[in-house]
């Protein structure tokens, strides 16, 4: 019994002298190792050793300064790191690591061109003492400094990050799941690191796939939908190449709550130092619209979001999808084939996105044709009287007028402002300018119409003869009959009627001129 305790007692002593002689060994090569990998001034904190099971190593509170770079703050610090190797890889050069543990991990990127002019006293390859084949780290924070005046820096959430072959001057693989703020999700990436630019680590070279699953877009305000995105990138850290694709089964926006597919790919240059995103194009198909988009995505300088600014050109689509995104109506007031092109601005806020969205350009609906049947049958009979056929025109015609309407648009604050707005039907033009709040509530459209017939010859019996005196103050601008007219009221109910106290038909017209030009040149 007394032998037993007594070797007990010799082996935790001879342990303690041991550790004691192995712990400044290995701390040497520790740091040895990291000042090499790195090219870094390194402080390492508590280093332990235990030697009763092989070598097992504890330590806390690391931090690497690169040369280089002129900084305060450590390019790399680690709260807590562990690993386990045999007692045979202590005299062997270099000693091999299967795995390190790290628990804690903030990377500070500063930001570009901030070097020490150092001349280099060493231009050989030194060897490292200590080869990792694996780092596991859990619990990683990046950020990524600037120099702008103004602008907060960016920084990234990483839950769990895998590094291999570490101890070579090559790229690092990497598998890593970053944790993205908005939509809320995790994106799953693997790929290749480096090899690590001590100079300027914004330059390292970073390849690699992706996949973002299940992204929620209700925590962005104003749409809703499950997102998923696959895709590829490469390049440098400050200019990275991305090409992948998005697909939300069920995008929709609040205004209209309407659930439709969204199909995208996109090629895009991503600066992953600040954020900001440049794309270069995104083409996307609506439901069975297609809408391609090319722009940028940027940070403000208080780092708050996100200003996108895109040029849209939207073709080959159909107005019905375009309608069903914005206005909560099943079925859409109309359809037909639309071109439009816009400018769109969506300056970060916490405002649902339908009340910062700005937007700005012109558009082309052919072959319109509204849902309502009792609107399209007043569309067919006026259009048969504009004629001059008021005989045909009866609740019997069919509907199957067709109409074109073009125009400039503008929507700002959830209202959309439309100028030179072009109302045409056979026999009819209509010529507006007005505004339509997106939730239906305002109609106020003011503007003229122009009949090929007389007012005598768009009804029949006693009051055409009625009309035949009046027919010369109508006819003007080579029209058979033009009247100021207006649309009022809300998208329930709408009011149609003569307005001769407006004095802006003038103005729809050079608005209509001004449309028909920009069509022209694009």
């Amino acid at each position: 019994m007394y032998a037993v305790v007594l070797l007990v007692v010799v082996l935790i002593v001879a342990s303690i002298v041991v550790s004691r002689r192995v712990e400044p060994i290995l701390r040497a090569r520790v740091i040895d190792t990291l000042s090499t990998r790195f090219k870094s001034r390194v402080e390492l904190g508590e280093f332990h050793v235990q030697v009763l099971d092989g070598l097992e190593v504890k330590a806390s509170d690391v931090k690497l300064y690169p040369i280089a770079i002129e900084s305060d703050k450590p390019l790399f610090a680690i709260r807590h790191f562990a690993f386990h190797t045999s007692w045979s890889e202590l005299v062997r050069t270099p000693m091999h690591i299967q795995s390190v543990a790290v628990d804690g991990l903030d990377i500070n990127l500063p930001p570009k061109d901030e070097r020490k002019n150092i001349p280099r006293l060493d231009n050989g390859k030194r060897k490292l003492s200590i080869y990792v084949h694996e780092i596991d780290i859990d619990n990683a924070h990046l950020v990524l400094g600037t120099n702008k005046p103004g602008k907060i820096p960016l920084d990234f959430d990483i839950s769990h990050l895998v590094l291999n072959s570490v101890g070579e001057d090559e790229g690092m693989k990497f598998q890593a799941t970053l944790v993205n703020p908005k939509p809320v999700g995790d994106i799953a990436t693997t790929g290749t690191f480096g090899p690590f630019n001590s100079e300027s680590p914004r330059d390292s070279n970073v390849s690699g796939s992706y996949e973002f699953s299940n992204a929620d877009l209700s925590t962005i305000k104003g749409i809703g939908g499950i997102l998923s995105s696959k895709g590829q990138y490469s390049g440098e850290l400050n200019r990275i190449v991305v090409d992948g694709y998005t697909d939300t089964p069920d995008f929709q926006v609040s205004t209209s709550g309407q659930k439709l597919p969204l199909h995208t790919k996109f090629h895009a240059i991503v600066d992953g130092t600040s954020g900001d995103t440049y794309l270069q194009p995104v083409d996307a198909m609506l439901l069975h619209s297609h809408i391609l988009a090319s722009g940028s995505v940027v940070r403000p300088a208080d780092g708050k979001g996100h200003h996108i600014l895109l040029d849209v050109l939207v073709d080959k689509a159909r107005i019905e999808d375009l309608l069903k995104v914005a206005i909560r109506t099943d079925p859409p007031v109309m359809t037909g084939a639309v071109r439009m092109k816009t400018k769109l601005d969506l300056p970060p806020s916490e405002l649902p996105v339908a009340q910062r969205l700005r937007l700005a350009g012109t558009f082309d609906v052919t072959g319109a044709h509204f849902t309502r049947e009792e609107v399209q049958k007043k569309i067919d009979s006026l259009s048969l009287r504009s004629q001059g056929k008021p005989e045909e025109a009866t609740d019997d015609i069919p509907d199957n007028v067709q109409s074109r309407m073009m125009g400039n648009f503008t929507l700002l604050n959830s209202k959309l402002t439309l100028t030179g707005l072009k109302y045409t039907v056979p026999g009819l033009i209509v010529q507006m300018d007005g505004v339509y709040s997106l939730d239906g509530n305002e109609f106020d459209f003011h503007g003229k119409a122009r009949m090929d017939a007389k007012l005598s010859q768009m009804t029949t019996g006693w009051k055409s003869l009625l009309l035949k005196p009046v027919d010369p103050l109508f006819a003007k601008n080579g029209a058979g009959t033009e009247v100021p007219i207006k649309v009022t009221g809300t998208r329930s109910e709408p009011k149609f009627g003569l307005d001769f106290g407006y004095k802006g038909a003038s103005g729809a017209a050079k608005n209509e001129e001004s449309h028909d030009s920009k069509q022209n040149r694009n």
